[in-house]
C-alpha cells in the first residue's frame, strides 16, 4: 500500500469544516503526516461585463481573501494543534483549485466535506466534493457534516 505522508484538507471554513479538520488531524497523527489546508475564494471574474468595474471586482476579491487569510490562520491554530499544518487561501472554482494544489503539492489524500450547494444548484452544477472525487487520481476522503468526533 501506498505510504500517507502528505494530505491535502480542503474547508470551507463553515461550521462543518471543524469536524472534516478533526478527520485530517486523526490521518495525520496516525501516519506521521502533514497537512495543507486550503480554502477557494471565488474569483468572481465572471461579473466582469455585469457594469462593475473590473478595478471594484478587484477591491472586492481582495478584501474577502485577506478576511479569509485571517481566518485560515485561526482556523488552522486552533483546530491542527500537534500536527505540522500550512494554510493557504486558493481564488477560483473550488474543485478545480483543489485538484490543481493536489497535484501541484503531490498530496497522497484529499481529505474534505461532502456538504455545498443544496436544491437545484446541487442538481445543476454538482457539488465540489463530486467533481473532485470523479477526477482526483488520489484517494479521496469525503466526510459528511456530522457531529465531531468523540462527541
Amino acid at each position: 500500500m501506498k505510504e500517507i505522508k502528505k494530505i491535502l484538507c480542503a474547508v470551507d471554513l463553515s461550521e462543518h469544516s471543524k469536524a472534516v479538520a478533526e478527520y485530517a488531524v486523526l490521518l495525520a497523527k496516525g501516519l506521521g503526516a502533514s497537512v495543507l489546508v486550503v480554502y477557494t475564494a471565488p474569483s468572481l471574474s465572471q461579473y466582469v461585463g455585469f457594469h462593475v468595474p473590473p478595478n471594484t471586482i478587484e477591491n472586492f476579491v481582495g478584501e474577502i481573501v485577506t478576511g479569509a487569510e485571517k481566518s485560515m490562520e485561526a482556523f488552522v491554530a486552533e483546530n491542527f494543534a500537534g500536527v505540522e499544518a500550512k494554510g493557504q487561501v486558493l481564488i477560483g472554482y473550488a474543485a478545480e483549485e483543489i485538484l490543481n494544489r493536489a497535484h501541484e503539492e503531490k498530496v497522497d489524500i484529499i481529505v474534505m466535506g461532502t456538504h455545498g450547494r443544496k436544491g437545484i444548484d446541487r442538481i445543476l452544477f454538482g457539488s465540489v466534493a463530486e467533481k473532485v472525487v470523479k477526477n482526483a487520481d488520489m484517494p479521496v476522503l469525503t466526510i459528511r457534516p456530522t457531529e465531531p468526533i468523540g462527541e
